[in-house]
């Protein structure tokens, strides 16, 4: 049984006049008598029962038009699906974002892919290390990232789509909150809780306090902005964060804006093999996102 036999039938069945039918169909009434016959003798049975006046459906017959109505919905919906995945718009990414990302652009991305693509899933790991999540995407456990570079692994392709300015993360109530901001030099007798040692954020960190003539003084360092805030709020040190930590609001931490203006990059990476057309449309999203930050 060909689907162009069964749609032919169907709509017979459903008009119960092979005129009508061939006029819904676009075609010759004769052409069509002809398929339903065929049709007929293919299945060894006798689907209709013509008449000078009407067509009607036999046992057999009003069988086919039901199942055969839901086959041809499944093929629509097939059809819809494999579209929709062929555009980009339908599908399953994992995203892995840094640290102070977590906070402010990980629900940016969520919210736009919701609101602009409803038929992607994304699935999303926050508060990584820079380092997990470039091997997250390495190992492929991730399918996009957002980090600090640099990118070091080959194949990984990426995009900047920011540039965070450095803040001040300091205990509420300590003479350092002033809420006029503060100049590096302020920094020389703090002690620090720091980003792992040779990581994007702590080498930006080490490079802003040379520029101040001094080399930070690291009590402890953790990879995870909780925990540093944690320290921070505990009077164990001041931190030095990506401006998307604001967006973290945690009770005896106060934000201090640098005079000294440095600032980070925020990156989106893939691996450059994955060709998927879902990745390519969110890619295409986050950036237009980014445009907006």
């Amino acid at each position: 049984m060909e689907l162009r036999q069964l749609r032919h039938f169907i709509a017979v069945a459903e008009e119960r006049h092979f005129g009508r039918a061939a006029q819904r169909l676009g075609m010759a009434q004769p052409p069509l008598s002809q398929q339903i016959r065929q049709l007929e003798d293919q299945l060894g049975v006798t689907l209709l029962e013509r008449t000078t006046r009407r067509v009607d459906l036999t046992p057999a017959g009003q069988e086919l038009l039901e199942r055969g109505r839901a086959v041809l919905a499944e093929i629509a919906t097939l059809e819809a699906d494999v579209h929709r995945i062929g555009a980009g718009t339908t599908g399953v990414l994992r995203l892995g974002c840094c640290g102070a990302a977590t906070y402010a652009s990980m629900p940016r991305v969520l919210r736009g892919v919701a609101e602009r693509l409803p038929g992607v899933a994304l699935t999303v790991q926050g508060g990584m290390s820079d380092a997990a999540v470039e091997s997250g995407l390495r190992e492929r456990t991730l399918d996009l990232g957002l980090l600090h570079p640099p990118v070091a692994t080959p194949g990984i392709e990426h995009r900047v789509v920011g540039r965070e300015r450095l803040v001040v993360a300091v205990q509420q109530g300590s003479p350092l909150v002033s809420g006029r901001g503060l100049a590096v030099g302020d920094l020389r007798e703090q002690v620090f809780v720091g980003h792992p040692e040779g990581s994007p954020l702590q080498r930006a960190v080490d490079e802003l306090c040379r520029g101040g003539g001094f080399q930070p003084r690291v009590a402890q360092s953790t990879p995870e902005i909780s925990v540093m805030l944690s320290l921070v709020a505990a009077g164990q040190g001041v931190a030095v964060l990506p401006e998307q930590v604001r967006a973290l609001r945690l009770d005896g931490v106060a934000y201090e804006d640098l005079a000294d203006v440095a600032h980070v990059e925020l990156v989106l990476a893939w691996r450059g093999e994955d060709r998927s057309a879902v990745l390519r449309s969110v890619l295409e999203l986050v950036v237009e996102l980014a445009e907006q930050w």
